[in-house]
Parts: structure tokens; C-alpha cells; sequence
């Protein structure tokens, strides 16, 4: 199994831009599909993106695409989320996620792996 652990969160200005990171150890990481949620207080866990085991093919919420791109490198056990033109209503707890599932994933109860999130603040 893999053990997800994402780091990059911080406090960033509106229209300014993170990329979090997710290294995973413990497992074959090129085995996973893997994805981004997100999570403000109150809130259910929001999907945001997520990305083939091979990392050709991506896919996007509606608030997010155009604005964030999720990428991989298998070598490095790590996926990424570059996110950029950030919104205050992009604040949240950022999780990364893996599934043992092949194609992309959307549904958070799909995953079988999470990290312990990262908190991304986007002041206005």
C-alpha cells in the first residue's frame, strides 16, 4: 500500500499561484490512479482533479480547470498540482489520494489511500 503525504500548502495573495506536492512511499506508485480533493470546514470533500496511472490523461472539476494543472512523475513517486490565478474561494484543506483503479477517478469514496492533507489559505 501507499502512503500519501503532500506538502507546498501556504498562505498566497488572490491571483497568485502554489503547486502542492503528494510523495508517496511504500507501494508501486505507478500502480495508482491519482487525485487532489479538497475541504473546507462544514463542507463534504470536494473533488479537484485527478490524473492516469501513466499520467497522460487528466481531469478536472469545472472550478478548477483552465486554472489548475495535475501532473506526475513516476520516477519520483510524486504527483503534483500546479495551481495558479487562485481564488479565495480555493481556500481549504488540499488532500492527496491514491486508487487502485485503472483510468481517472472521481468520486472520493473511490480512493483507497489518503494523505493528511495540506492547507492552502488564498486571501483576497
Amino acid at each position: 500500500q501507499v502512503q500519501p503525504v503532500e506538502s507546498g500548502g501556504g498562505l498566497v495573495q488572490a491571483g497568485g499561484s502554489l503547486r502542492l506536492s503528494c510523495a508517496a512511499s511504500g507501494g508501486t506508485f505507478s500502480n495508482y490512479v491519482m487525485g487532489w480533493f479538497r475541504q473546507v470546514p462544514g463542507k463534504e470533500r470536494e473533488f479537484v482533479a485527478t490524473i492516469s496511472i501513466s499520467g497522460t490523461s487528466t481531469y478536472y472539476s469545472d472550478a478548477v480547470k483552465g486554472r489548475f494543472t495535475i501532473s506526475r512523475d513516476n520516477a519520483k513517486n510524486t504527483v503534483y498540482l500546479q495551481m495558479n490565478s487562485l481564488k479565495p474561494e480555493d481556500t481549504a484543506v488540499y488532500y492527496c489520494a491514491a486508487a487502485r483503479l485503472g483510468g481517472l477517478v472521481v468520486r472520493a469514496n473511490h480512493y483507497d489511500y489518503w494523505g493528511q492533507g495540506t492547507q492552502v489559505t488564498v486571501s483576497s
